[in-house]
C-alpha cells in the first residue's frame, strides 16, 4: 500500500490503535494500584531507530510522547527475534530518569528484518533502597534509591533470564507484586509487537518505513505551524520548589525561551546548581529530552488540541541545559525527585509562553502534587507496600473558563484511586477525600480547587511516605489580575492536642489511630476577581467552592437570600478595586518577599560563582552565599559588590577550588 496523505493518516491511527492495544493490555493485567488506577505508564511504538511514533491518545503519561530511546538501544550490542530488553539506570542512555521506572522494550522483526521496537515503562511503587517507595528528597546517592538494571536482556530468544529475574525479586519489599506488573509489561510488548506485525502485513515493509519516517515529518511540521503564530521575541521566566532538598534554600528553575519563526529554544540557564538530595533531573544534556521540553508539549497542546504527539514534535525545539545543575546532574546523583523539579520545569515554562500569548494560555495549575504510598501491615501481618493515589490541586484559571478542580495541568494524567479500593487493599481507614474550599486562586476565571486526603493508620510500624509535596511555600501564580493559589498543608492528627505540621517532609512514622490530612495547593486565578460574574460566586458558594466569607472579600460579591445583591455588590467592588494592584502576574505573598532580596540580577552572580567552580562544591557553596547575605554580609555595598566580595571571600577561604576548576 502505497503513502499518500489519506494512507498515511490511516497508518497513524492503526500505529496509535496498537499503542492504546499496549495500554489496555497493561491496566488489565497489573498488579499494583500504581498502575491499574493511577496509570504511571507509557506505551509508545517506536521506529526502528528508537524514535516515537505513537503513544496511547488517553492512558498513561503523556510525558513521554516524544522520547527518544535510541541512546539505551544502541546499548545492546545486537537484537535477534524474541528478544526483549530492560533498564531503569538514569545514567544509562538517559531514558529511564528514576529508578522506579522500568522501561522494557522488544524489536519487532518482519520476514527477517528489524522494522521497529515496541517499548514502555512503569513506575514501581517500590524498587527498595533506603526509604519505603524508594524515593525520598533526603537522599543524596543514586546508590540508596534502588535496584539498577543497566540496559540488558531480561528475555533473550524467547527464553526468560532466570538469575536477573530473581534479583529483581530479591531486592524490592513488594516482590510478587513488582513481578506482576512485570509480567503485565511482557504481555503489553508482546501484544504491542503482534500487532505492528499486522500493520506491516498490510501495509509491506518498506512503506511502513516509509511511513512512520513521514508521520514523524508530518508532526515537526504541525509543531512548526504552531510555534509560527508566537510572536518572535526572548521570554523569561522562573520559578521554585519550595526547598532543595539538602537545605531551606528554594531550588530555582530559570528558564530563557528564545522563539524566532517556527522554532523554539529552551536555555536553562540560571537554574540551581547540582544538589546533594534527589531533586536533580538526568537529561545528559540531551537538546530534545522529553522532560526538558514537558512544557513545550503541553502548550502545544494547550493551543492545537489535535496536534499530534510524537518524536518529529520536538524537533522543533531544542534545550539548553547546563552541565553540573540541577537540569542536568552528574552522577552519583540522586535523581528519585526529578519529577517535582519537571513539574517546577513545566510552570517556568507557562510563565514564559503566557508573556507571549496572555489571552491564549493559563495560569499556574497548582503543581506540587504528592503522591501517597504507605507501608504497613495487614490483619494477618503481612507486609503491604501500596500507593494511595495523588493528593494536589486542579488546573489554572483560563482565558474563558475556571480551572479543572482537583486535577489538572502538569500531572493531571496521574489518576485518583477509588476510596473503595484504597481500603480493599490496604490497611487503612479513608475519612475524607474530596476537594478543599477557598483554596482556587480568585479570578474572573477561579484557579482549580485543592484536593485533600484524611486518613487513620490502623497498623503498628507504619511509615507514610509522601513524594514529590511541593507548593507549602511558593504559590501557583494568578495571571491577567487573577490571584495565586494557596499552598499546600500536610497534618499529622489534625485538630488534636498531638497536631503536627509536617510541612515538606516526605516520609512519615506512624502508629492505630494515627490521622494524616493532606491538602494541596491550589492553582493560579486568570482575570480579575473583581470582574467575575456574581452568579458564578453564588454558584460556588453554593457547592462549598468558595465560602461566603471569601465571596465578599475576593471577589466583592455581597450575599442575600435570593442569590447577591447588585447594587451592594456594585458599589463594594467599586470600594475594593482602589485598594487592589494587579500586574501581570501574581507570584503570592512568599515569593514577593523572597525576591526583594534574591533579584534576577542577585542570582546571575550567584550562577556565575557556581558555574567557575567543581560541580562537587556546587552545593555547598550555594548554602554559604545564602547563609551570609541573610546574615547581611557586605550588604553596605550594593547586590554587584556584595556578590562579587562574598566571592572574593569564599576563594580566600577555599582557594583550592579555584585550581580544581
Amino acid at each position: 500500500m502505497a503513502i499518500s496523505g489519506q494512507n498515511l493518516q490511516i497508518l497513524m491511527n492503526h500505529c496509535a490503535a496498537a499503542a492504546d492495544a499496549m495500554a489496555f493490555t497493561l491496566l488489565r493485567t497489573a498488579h499494583s494500584t500504581f498502575i491499574k488506577e493511577t496509570e504511571d505508564f507509557s506505551c509508545t511504538i517506536l521506529s526502528a531507530d528508537g524514535h516515537a511514533i505513537a503513544s496511547p491518545h488517553s492512558f498513561g503519561a503523556p510525558w513521554y510522547s516524544g522520547i527518544d530511546y535510541s541512546p539505551m538501544l544502541d546499548l545492546i550490542p545486537s537484537y535477534k527475534p524474541g528478544d526483549i530488553c530492560i533498564s531503569n539506570d538514569p545514567y544509562s542512555g538517559h531514558v529511564a530518569t528514576h529508578t522506579p521506572d522500568i522501561h522494557i522494550w522488544k524489536p519487532v522483526f518482519y520476514k527477517g528484518e528489524l522494522a521497529c521496537f515496541v517499548a514502555g515503562h512503569i513506575h514501581n511503587t517500590d524498587v527498595g533502597g533506603a526509604v519505603p517507595a524508594s524515593l525520598s528528597r533526603s537522599l543524596s546517592e543514586i546508590v540508596q534509591e534502588g535496584l539498577r538494571i543497566p540496559p540488558v536482556k531480561i528475555v533473550s530468544a524467547g527464553l526468560l533470564n532466570e538469575e536477573l529475574a530473581a534479583l529483581m525479586q530479591r531486592n524490592v519489599r513488594a516482590p510478587d507484586q513488582n513481578w506482576g506488573d512485570f509480567k503485565a509489561q511482557l504481555a503489553s510488548v508482546n501484544i504491542g509487537e503482534r500487532k505492528m506485525v499486522e500493520i506491516i502485513d498490510r501495509f509491506g515493509l518498506d512503506d511502513f518505513r516509509t511511513g512512520t519516517a513521514a508521520i514523524l515529518d508530518y508532526a515537526h511540521a504541525q509543531a512548526r505551524r504552531v510555534i509560527q503564530t508566537i510572536p518572535n521575541g526572548e521570554y523569561f521566566f522562573s520559578d521554585y520548589a519550595d526547598d532543595d532538598g539538602a537545605s531551606e534554600n528554594p531550588c530555582r528553575i530559570a528558564l530563557t525561551l528564545r522563539v524566532e519563526d517556527d522554532a523554539v529554544e529552551f536555555d536553562y540557564t540560571g537554574s540551581d546548581p547540582q544538589l546533594s538530595s534527589s531533586l536533580n533531573m538526568p537529561t545528559g544534556g540531551l537538546e530534545r529530552h522529553p522532560l526538558a521540553l514537558v512544557g513545550l508539549t503541553f502548550v502545544l497542546s494547550t493551543l492545537s488540541p489535535g496536534i499530534l504527539l510524537n518524536a518529529g514534535t520536538l524537533r522543533a525545539a531544542r534545550a539548553i541545559l547546563p552541565q553540573g545543575t540541577v537540569v542536568n546532574c552528574e552522577p552519583p546523583a540522586a535523581v528519585g525527585m526529578r519529577s517535582l523539579t519537571c513539574t517546577v520545569m513545566q510552570s517556568a515554562a507557562f510563565g514564559a509562553f503566557a508573556q507571549a500569548l496572555p489571552e491564549l494560555l493559563p495560569a499556574a495549575a497548582a503543581g506540587g502534587i504528592a503522591i501517597v504510598n504507605v507501608k504497613t501491615f495487614d490483619r494477618h501481618s503481612m507486609p503491604v507496600m501500596a500507593s494511595l493515589g495523588p493528593v494536589g490541586g486542579g488546573g489554572g484559571g483560563m482565558p474563558a473558563g475556571d480551572g479543572a478542580e482537583g486535577c489538572g495541568g502538569y500531572t493531571a494524567f496521574l489518576r485518583n484511586t477509588p476510596v473503595e479500593i484504597i481500603e480493599v487493599e490496604v490497611p487503612v481507614r479513608m475519612k475524607r477525600y474530596g476537594l478543599w474550599p477557598d483554596t482556587g486562586g480568585p479570578g474572573r476565571y477561579r484557579g482549580g480547587l485543592a484536593s485533600v486526603m484524611e486518613f487513620e493508620v490502623t497498623s503498628p510500624n507504619t511509615v507514610v511516605t509522601s513524594r514529590s509535596r511541593d507548593r507549602s511555600l511558593f504559590s501557583a501564580w494568578g495571571l491577567a489580575g487573577g490571584q495565586a493559589g494557596t499552598t499546600a498543608l500536610f497534618l499529622k492528627n489534625p485538630g488534636t492536642g498531638k497536631e503536627r505540621s509536617l510541612g515538606n517532609i516526605d516520609f512519615v512514622n506512624c502508629e492505630p489511630g494515627d490521622v494524616i490530612r493532606m491538602i494541596g495547593p491550589g492553582a493560579g486565578g486568570y482575570g480579575d476577581p473583581l470582574t467575575r460574574d456574581p452568579a458564578l460566586v453564588v454558584r460556588d458558594v453554593q457547592c462549598g467552592f468558595v465560602s461566603a466569607e471569601n465571596a465578599k472579600i475576593q471577589y466583592g460579591v455581597i450575599l442575600s437570600d435570593n442569590g447577591f445583591d447588585p447594587v451592594a455588590t456594585e458599589a463594594h467592588r467599586a470600594n475594593l478595586v482602589s485598594t487592589r494592584a494587579n500586574g501581570f502576574f501574581d507570584l503570592g505573598a512568599f515569593r514577593d518577599r523572597f525576591e526583594t532580596t534574591w533579584t534576577t540580577e542577585r542570582y546571575g552572580l550567584l550562577t556565575e560563582l557556581l558555574s567557575s567552580v567543581p560541580t562537587l562544591w556546587r552545593q555547598f557553596l550555594k548554602d554559604q552565599v545564602f547563609t551570609a547575605v541573610a546574615e547581611g554580609r557586605f550588604a553596605e555595598n550594593g547586590t554587584a559588590r556584595q556578590m562579587r566580595a562574598l566571592k572574593d571571600d569564599l576563594i580566600e577561604r577555599y582557594p583550592f577550588i579555584v585550581k580544581a576548576a
